[in-house]
């Protein structure tokens, strides 16, 4: 009789290498930066709708913006800190959990008090999501891939207000009010959380990165340290952070532009209706900004990447950039004196894609010019900034334009961002502390 072999022990599963992981990834980012948008979009796209039913003035309208503003800066300097501590992947967990679950309880809103209660929660929530993916994006992106990197996930904010106000709007009518549109879009993040639950891992321990792929990210880390000895430490405290020039003119990227985008996808529906424009009749028109803003997102993270890829230092193929950045958003002055819809839009959307090409920039920088450990913390500080600027301006809009126009707005929100890139250029640079502690060289 033969022998018979022992049974043999069962052989680990290996699961099948995803190739080009690292931009499966860097979808995920985008998708929950749609989501997002889409989220804080409602309620612009719904805004005329509920100014009318609510009898609310512009100025009214710019509280429910400001109470979602305060939230949103207090926490990404608050939760961006968070982030560095846990961890990108149950951050971003977190954050999209909590904004969603919000989103959706907005339909218990009754008027302006509670709507605004609704924004700053949904503020809090959502401020964690530009710093955990521009964490996600040092973690997985060697540095020649960072501004493309950025650029896929920070179009979804475009991507999402153009999607926004046609889905939005389309809700609205079909439902026959405005609540349902909230509790659905809502409901999205919750769809997005099963997925990066099961896809985001780090680098160093994910089952399904490729052996290839992991030595190319973990290689340019690398260099990097090689060039950039760090001490190994917990983060710097912000006292230290907020004594380096790069610091402040990283924030200052951020806190000259990101108002002027916050403008327009606040209020641009409600410019235009000031120009005696129909909500209804002004979608085919409304996109336009939205989606100049994605094109420009690309072109700027794919210009600055093709110029490292050609030599040029990583700081100088940034700087050119931010250059055309704050000269095209000159381009919303001549809007001042438009009548035409579409002539409108083409300002607006000349003027978009430069500020997206100088934002791709500005939200690069912290991953540029930090170690890991400290890049949510910078971009959580650049957004604290950011947001105190923006409340301050969605004040100065509702009271400007309650009894002026919009034309000084438009004027300053062109000459703003230009004083922002003289600014950049000026600060963030190499010096003494370049090479030691968290700070890079570009």
């Amino acid at each position: 009789m033969p022998p018979v072999n022992p049974p043999s022990a069962p052989l680990p599963r290996v699961l099948r290498p995803i190739h080009g992981l690292r931009w499966w990834i860097g979808g995920m980012l985008f998708a929950s930066t749609v989501i997002n948008y889409i989220d804080r979009q409602t309620l612009s796209a719904l805004a005329p709708f509920l100014k009318k039913e609510y009898e609310w003035t512009n100025s009214d309208y710019a509280l429910l913006v400001i109470s979602f503003r305060v939230a949103y800066s207090i926490g990404q300097t608050v939760l961006g800190r968070v982030v560095d501590r846990i961890g990108t992947r149950l951050g971003l967990t977190l954050t999209v959990a909590a904004y969603s679950a919000v989103a959706m309880l907005t339909t218990l809103a009754v008027g302006l008090r509670s709507f605004a209660f609704f924004r700053f929660l949904l503020g809090l929530g959502e401020s964690a999501n530009w710093p955990a993916a521009t964490k996600a994006v040092s973690e997985w992106f060697p540095k020649h891939e960072r501004g493309w990197a950025v650029a896929l996930f920070d179009s979804g904010s475009s991507i999402g207000a153009a999607i926004a106000p046609a889905f939005v709007i389309w809700l609205y009518s079909y439902f026959g009010g405005w609540r349902p549109a909230f509790l659905l879009t809502g409901a999205l993040g919750f769809v997005w959380l099963i997925v990066w639950r099961w896809m985001y891992h780090p680098p160093e321990t994910h089952p399904r990165l490729s052996d290839a792929e992991r030595e190319m990210i973990l290689a340019d880390r690398r260099t990097e340290l090689a060039s950039n000895p760090v001490d190994g430490g917990p983060p710097p405290r912000m006292f230290a952070l907020l004594s380096l020039r790069q610091t402040w003119g990283t924030i200052i990227a951020r806190a000259f532009t990101d108002p002027v985008w916050f403008f327009i996808a606040d209020w641009f529906m409600i410019f235009l209706v000031s120009k005696g424009f129909k909500p209804e009749g002004t979608l085919m028109a409304f996109w336009i900004p939205f989606v100049a803003a994605d094109l420009g997102n690309f072109a700027g993270g794919g210009v600055s990447s093709w110029l490292i890829r050609r030599g040029w230092p990583v700081g100088r193929a940034r700087k050119a950039v931010v250059v055309f950045g704050g000269l095209g958003m000159l381009a919303l002055i001549p809007a001042v004196y438009m009548s035409s819809l579409f002539a409108i839009a083409g300002c607006f959307a000349l003027a978009t894609f430069a500020y997206a090409a100088f934002s791709t920039m500005a939200l690069v920088l912290p991953a540029d010019l930090y170690e890991s450990r400290t890049v949510a913390t910078v971009s959580g500080l650049c957004g604290t900034a950011a947001g105190i600027l923006t409340i301050g301006s969605t004040y100065l809009i509702g009271w400007v334009s309650d009894r002026y126009s919009f034309a000084p707005i438009l004027i300053a929100s062109s000459l703003v961002p230009l004083v922002g890139a003289g600014l950049v250029l000026l600060l963030v640079r190499n010096t003494a502390e370049t090479g030691r502690g968290v700070l890079r060289r570009i």
